[in-house]
């Protein structure tokens, strides 16, 4: 990993976690809090040079306005004002978004916190930026769905090419298909989106399939790699190195952006891939890298799904945030005695003693050839050869 050549931020404050859907709902904002915890303790956001925090401040509604439709801003300030209720047309009061007091007021914060990350990057304030509060890809400029009210990193995308920027690159490795982001773009060809996600036959929201390449002025502006359930971290890693590596090459992208999900993991209750922390961080490793290969380092990072809320979401986004700020902990770390306390008194639980899950992640590089008979090299050789071509490269091995 080269060295962080500049500045990294984190942007937060603790007034974030107000996107709080209640004590029901999966996306609990104690995966937040129990991230930045360990992350203080272990010295990630303490490290000079190293990771600055930095204020998040709040998103104007003309902000907002850039990606978001009026209707759907009045409709989230109504129902935050009444604090319930149901609005099936903008996708408020379902289970997977349910009304929540001041509901405008905590998602705007998240938006302007992002935006605050895209600004450092493109500023040159900080190289490397990063709102792990963020990552909300499937909210679409009229409706809120999937846990996301409103999409901050689309919005924060618009403000880059508002500021000038003709090629922006979005990685997506939720284990959720990135449909908000790619639906806004869907007909912008400087901005490139790929998603590498669980396929849509078998998870929400049912979308990303190979052929889904963009719109007719922007076709290859949309990738996706539909992976089987069960893909574990070598599959994972095989398909991530045969796809997003050669796209981004080509594409030469001046900012990178990563929305950077955990819901991958072995452990994550609402899917079905098979990776350990130890794989998502060999991710967060190579993605980091083609930052500095490709835009110069420019990187902002979001975060996205997770709900392991103990066992995995604040590992996985701990080495996330050390490899922002240029110094990756060793796997082998074992977490602070006063993290796992804090866990054992406040929520009754165990928390994990280490870092790492055991596993030193391997892949087969896609230049071996592929087996048509897996699931799995199907699906990445279906991606290759839908956009390959359109992006003057070619598909086979």
């Amino acid at each position: 990993m080269p060295a962080c050549e500049g500045p990294a931020t984190v942007v937060f404050d603790r007034s974030l976690t107000e996107y709080d859907f209640g004590p029901s709902h999966p996306m609990s904002p104690l995966r937040v809090d129990l991230t930045m915890r360990l992350a203080d303790e272990l010295g990630v956001t303490a490290v000079r040079p190293g990771l600055r925090l930095v204020d998040a401040p709040m998103a104007s509604d003309d902000l907002i306005a850039t990606v978001h439709r009026p209707g759907l801003i009045e409709a989230v300030m109504r129902a935050g004002a009444a604090g319930s209720g149901f609005d099936e047309k903008h996708g408020l009061g379902t289970d997977d978004n349910p009304i929540f007091a001041g509901m405008h007021h905590a998602t705007a914060h998240i938006v302007g916190a992002s935006v605050e990350a895209f600004r450092q990057v493109w500023s040159g304030e900080s190289l490397h930026s990063a709102n792990i509060t963020g990552g909300l890809h499937h909210a679409m400029p009229d409706r809120a769905s999937g846990f996301c009210i409103y999409n901050d990193v689309a919005v924060g995308i618009q403000y880059l090419l508002d500021q000038g920027a003709q090629r922006v690159a979005y990685v997506d490795v939720d284990v959720h298909h990135g449909d908000g982001v790619e639906r806004i773009f869907w007909d912008d060809p400087r901005v490139l989106t790929i998603s590498l996600h669980e396929t849509g036959q078998m998870l929400f929201p049912g979308t990303g399939f190979s052929g889904d390449l963009g719109g007719p002025d922007a076709l290859g502006s949309a990738v996706n790699v539909p992976l089987p359930p069960g893909t574990a971290d070598g599959g994972w890693l095989r398909a991530f190195h045969a796809v997003v590596p050669p796209l981004l090459r080509e594409f030469a992208p001046e900012v990178l952006v990563t929305q950077q999900g955990c819901d991958s993991h072995v452990e994550d209750p609402l899917a079905h891939l098979m990776l350990t922390v130890d794989g998502q961080r060999a991710t967060y490793l190579a993605l980091h890298d083609l930052a500095h290969e490709l835009c110069g380092g420019r990187w902002v990072v979001t975060g996205g799904g997770g709900y392991a809320l103990v066992e995995v979401v604040p590992r996985a986004w701990t080495h996330l945030l050390a490899i922002v700020g240029g110094r990756p902990l060793d796997p082998a770390t074992e977490t602070p005695e006063g993290w796992r306390d804090h866990v054992r008194t406040s929520l009754g639980r165990v928390a994990p003693h280490r870092m790492t899950d055991g596993r030193t992640p391997a892949y087969r590089d896609w230049s071996a050839g592929y087996d048509p008979d897996t699931w799995l090299d199907r699906s990445i050789h279906a991606t290759r050869m839908a956009a390959f071509p359109l992006h003057g490269l070619d598909p086979l091995p």
